[in-house]
């Protein structure tokens, strides 16, 4: 089944060649079927890449997706067109009247901020909040994972010694949990981050259940217990160049930064790099879909406001 996108979207087209089923919003209205209503609330500096990274997972499964943009009013991102933004984003205010199935939180360039320090936070903690009654499950995505795991749960982050940039292998504590059905007893994924979580603190938080982890890299999957956060440290929606483009920056901009672990062949950064998680990535968000959205989230969403009923 399609994603339903915006019908000038730039990622569209990329979509198309890939052969993403890809459907425009005017044709989707006139099919009489539920599709789900997933809110994707970008706070990546190159929004445009992060889109496209994840409406191609969205538009890998047999189910109907709408999909809805969401831009922070506290801060205007200027890795990105004005005219983008107004054309494809709105903001909270803008949507908190509705009601819906699935929310991504992404990562954002704050991570060695803290939280009460970076300009949005009050807002994002107004959408988290907000998200408690009105979305059926969030995926939090790297710094939104600790963002979420730091409002939600009181688990804090620290900064470590030197960035955590690479390719590392993962292993699941739960086969049997639905999130991460169908992946091997061992697996590779992305991580690009400053800062990490204790695995200690997770472990031992009675509402949280750790599904995933590695030796190197530390937490990875963490699921609430009542199924309504996810929280996901690393980047499994990641292109295989975007750690390269990521190591190229930060060289060009005069870094000291270790070339990303076990990612460039033979540790050479003149080679390709393969996408060694590819097939995890669909199954994560698969997984996501099926299981903690469509298969939970009701067919009509029912709320009082001020006394007056509505059904969506």
């Amino acid at each position: 089944m399609p994603i339903n996108i915006p019908k000038q979207l730039p990622a569209g087209e990329h979509l198309r060649q890939e052969k993403i089923f890809v459907m425009e919003e005017d044709r989707a209205k006139t099919q009489q079927i539920r599709p789900l209503n997933i809110l994707i609330c970008n706070l990546m500096p190159e929004k445009e890449k992060t889109e496209l990274q994840l409406l191609r997972l969205l538009g890998n499964t047999p189910l109907q997706v709408n999909v809805t943009f969401l831009n922070t009013a506290t801060y205007e991102s200027k890795n990105v067109s004005k005219s983008h933004l107004e054309l494809f984003y709105s903001t909270f205010n803008e949507i908190k009247h509705r009601r819906f199935d699935g929310m991504i939180i992404t990562g954002a360039p704050v991570e060695k901020m803290e939280f009460e320090d970076v300009l949005y936070w009050k807002e994002i903690e107004a959408i988290m909040d907000w998200a408690k009654v009105n979305v059926t499950s969030v995926m939090n995505i790297c710094w939104g994972a600790q963002a979420a795991l730091y409002h939600h749960y009181g688990i804090g982050k620290y900064e470590l010694p030197k960035k955590c940039s690479g390719v590392y292998s993962h292993v699941i504590t739960d086969l049997t949990v639905d999130l991460v059905r169908g992946f091997s007893d061992e697996y590779v994924a992305p991580h690009s981050r400053h800062t990490s979580v204790s695995i200690e603190e997770v472990r031992a938080h009675p509402d949280l259940r750790l599904l995933s982890y590695s030796e190197d890299a530390g937490v990875f999957i963490v699921q609430s217990k009542d199924n309504k956060q996810i929280m996901i440290t690393g980047h499994l929606e990641y292109d295989a160049t975007t750690l390269a483009d990521e190591y190229s920056r930060d060289v060009a901009k005069g870094e000291e930064i270790d070339m990303p672990i076990n990612y460039f062949p033979n540790n050479d950064p003149t080679k390709d790099p393969k996408h060694t998680w590819r097939a995890h990535s669909h199954l994560l968000f698969y997984n996501w879909l099926n299981y903690y959205v469509y298969q939970e989230t009701p067919y009509v969403w029912h709320f009082v406001d001020e006394d007056i009923e509505y059904y969506i």
